[in-house]
């Protein structure tokens, strides 16, 4: 009997391809993805990318907030991602201070590029932040950013805020995202950026756009896996939808665990390994012999 063939290998987003979606009106899904299980999971669901954040912080370390994040701990999540998400496009997100000058930027981004084979990196930040991504740039790093709420400013909005809600803080925003453009970034962020004004500012742009708390007129989105599927629950963020509650699973899980262990029902004979009767006797035999000694 013939054997059955084996399903297509996932082929990885290009940059180009990721370019190109917004011509042709292509939504790019995307998602932060923070371990090897995740990871896996994002490319059984046929995700375009995999967003390696350092909300990872908050989310697997119990920080209250991204700026603990460090470079060794997003290259080592980064590096797990790859391995759970080998034919998945990976954006390594570059932590707080870790690009405050060109040579620490280069520097970082290059061992996000070599040490966790990620695809392409993504500092924050717009007009202020346009000759650091240029240099990325032009060093052949593929770098994207993040404006709007910008968490590693966080203390400077007074905690997050929604973004662009007047006329000039809009523009700003509109001006932030054609610096990003024109430093030559494959494509650009919002977060927590009114609907309307993400719309408008993503006509505007060549590159694409993904929102997160932006709306739907971006040309792609992105939600964090672990709120959308209910396994982070200190929070939920307005903008996050939940399409699963792994928590309550998991929780209803270990608790009729707990209730079998005490019952003294798990393990029963179904999860244990058994012996030989022959070997077992003898070692019965041997066991009573060595009291006797």
């Amino acid at each position: 009997m013939a054997e059955a063939a084996k399903p297509a290998e996932r082929k990885k987003r290009t940059i180009t391809e990721i370019r190109d979606s917004k011509k042709a009106g292509e939504k790019i899904v995307y998602t932060s993805v923070l371990d090897y299980t995740s990871a896996k999971w994002a490319e059984a669901a046929a995700v375009d990318v995999c967003v390696v954040g350092d909300s990872l912080a908050m989310t697997c370390h119990g920080y209250p907030s991204t700026v603990p994040a460090t470079m060794e701990m997003m290259v080592m999540h980064s590096a797990a991602v790859r391995r759970g998400a080998p034919n998945t496009f990976v954006l390594g997100c570059m932590p707080y201070q870790s690009y405050h000058t060109i040579e620490r930027a280069l520097t970082n981004a290059t061992r996000f590029m070599q040490e966790a084979s990620c695809d392409a990196v993504k500092p924050q930040g717009g007009k202020s932040q346009a000759h650091i991504l240029k240099a990325l740039v032009d060093a052949g790093i593929p770098t994207a950013s993040h404006i709007g709420l910008t968490p590693h400013t966080i203390a400077m909005f007074g905690g997050f805020r929604i973004q662009g809600r007047t006329a000039e803080a809009a523009m700003k925003i509109l001006e932030d995202a054609f610096a990003i453009q024109d430093a030559g970034c494959f494509m650009l962020e919002f977060e927590a950026v009114p609907a309307k004004i993400a719309t408008v500012i993503s006509r505007q742009l060549e590159i694409p756009t993904i929102g997160i708390g932006a709306g739907a007129g971006t040309d792609g989105q992105i939600l964090l896996s672990y709120d959308l599927l209910g396994v982070f629950t200190d929070f939920k963020p307005k903008f996050t939808k939940r399409y699963a509650n792994v928590t309550e699973v998991a929780v209803a899980g270990l608790k009729a665990y707990v209730a079998d262990v005490k019952a003294g029902t798990f393990p029963d004979d179904v999860h244990s390994y058994g012996v030989d009767d022959k070997e077992y006797e003898k070692f019965l035999g041997l066991v009573e012999k060595r009291r006797h000694v």
